[in-house]
Formats: structure tokens, C-alpha cells, sequence
């Protein structure tokens, strides 16, 4: 005979119904905002700290292989140490949505997104203080991870098709071969551009810092951009 007390802790949280969410639906606004964060932050990551992705685990793995191969600017304990992070940090998110089961969705999400900004603020402390150099770009990397790990694990227990934020590759995918050219219904295709377009607007001006030396700043911006965007969810 089964423990219901036992089973309503080790139940994991009731999940959002991802489909009935709309393109203007509070939630999916949120994530088309922190879909803009991703490409800032890989691209302070790609371009300021040593060809490390903390985003795009994918790109960590092709990375360290890259390295392991002799090739020149990648760095394996750079991508090992946002591996490690990114994985903590989803294991964090798992454990907080363990324990906040009986909590209301939002206030859930909003916790995990406001840990998330924070992380990026102390990034940009350290980068302002000990710049991204040396041990300290370590530092920033294991940072930035952590908070991608966080906002990854809980993102993925959302179940919003096409809204993961941080990878685009089923994305596009979805793009081409659900679209009516391929003789599919362009199902929820104005969703998958804008997230298309969301990371590019990030990532651009990111780069425009990184390569000006401005790397701190695009931590800042980071941060703030997360933080409007906790404040701006309203369920």
C-alpha cells in the first residue's frame, strides 16, 4: 500500500501546460526576454572569456574536443569548469522545484529568475574589481554557468515548445520542416522567429561590448535585462 505523504514529496511539481501558451501570454514574454539575456551572455562568454560557451552546452562538448586536438584558442578547463557550473546549477533548479512544489508557479519562477540576475550582478562585480583575467575569468565563467544551469532546469520543466531560451537548433528545425513550403501548418512559426530574432538582438550589441573592452558592462546589462524582466512577469 502506497505513502500518499511519501508521494505528494517525491512528486515533481505540477507542470505549466505548454501548448495553451500564447506568443502575449506573461510567460512567454518572459522567456523571449531571457532568450535576449542568452545571447548577451554567450556572447560576453565566446568572446571575453576564452571561447567558452556558459549558454550552449553543446558548443562546451565540441569545444573540449576542439582543445583535446590541439587547436588553438579554446580552452579545456575553461569549458569544463562552465560544464560543472551548468550542471550544479540545473541540479539546484531541481532541487528548488522539489521544495516549492506546493508554491504557485509564478512565485517559483520568479525566484529561480531573480537568482538567476543576481548571479550575473556579482559576475559584474568581479569583472569591474579583478577584470576577466586569470583565476578570475574562472570565476565569471562558473558564475555565469550557475545561473544558466538555474534558469535551464527550470525553463525545461515548462514544457513550452519552442521557447527554451538558450538553444536554437530544434528551433530552426521546426522552422523549415513544419513550414508550408514543406507542406507542414507553420505551427507556432511567428514564435520560432521571434526567438531566432531575440537571441541575435542579444548577442549583437554583446559583442559590440566584449570587442570594445567593455565586457563589465555587458555583465551589468545582462543583469538588469534579467531583473526587468522578473519585475515585468506578472501572472
Amino acid at each position: 500500500m502506497t505513502n500518499p505523504a511519501a508521494e505528494s514529496r517525491t512528486a515533481p511539481p505540477p507542470q505549466l501546460p505548454g501548448p495553451q501558451i500564447h506568443d502575449r501570454h506573461p510567460l512567454a514574454l518572459a522567456l523571449f526576454g531571457l532568450t535576449l539575456v542568452s545571447g548577451l551572455i554567450d556572447a560576453v562568454s565566446y568572446l571575453g572569456l576564452g571561447h567558452v560557451f556558459t549558454a550552449n552546452m553543446t558548443g562546451n562538448v565540441v569545444v573540449i574536443a576542439f582543445a583535446l586536438a590541439g587547436a588553438p584558442g579554446f580552452s579545456v578547463a575553461g569549458s569544463l569548469t562552465s560544464l560543472a557550473a551548468f550542471l550544479l546549477g540545473a541540479l539546484l533548479a531541481g532541487r528548488l522545484a522539489t521544495r516549492q512544489a506546493g508554491t504557485r508557479q509564478p512565485r517559483r519562477l520568479r525566484a529561480a529568475f531573480v537568482l538567476e540576475a543576481a548571479l550575473y550582478g556579482v559576475a559584474a562585480v568581479v569583472a569591474f574589481v579583478r577584470s576577466v583575467d586569470g583565476p578570475a575569468q574562472y570565476g565569471v565563467i562558473a558564475l555565469l554557468a550557475l545561473a544558466m544551469g538555474i534558469r535551464n532546469g527550470t525553463v525545461r520543466g515548462l514544457g513550452v515548445p519552442d521557447l527554451t531560451t538558450t538553444v536554437l537548433t530544434l528551433t530552426l528545425t521546426g522552422l523549415a520542416a513544419d513550414s508550408r513550403l514543406a507542406g507542414g501548418t507553420a505551427l507556432r512559426q511567428r514564435r520560432k522567429v521571434f526567438s531566432v530574432a531575440t537571441m541575435l538582438a542579444g548577442a549583437a550589441p554583446g559583442a559590440v561590448l566584449v570587442l570594445h573592452g567593455q565586457t563589465a558592462w555587458a555583465l551589468v546589462a545582462s543583469a538588469v535585462l534579467a531583473g526587468v524582466t522578473v519585475l515585468l512577469y506578472r501572472e
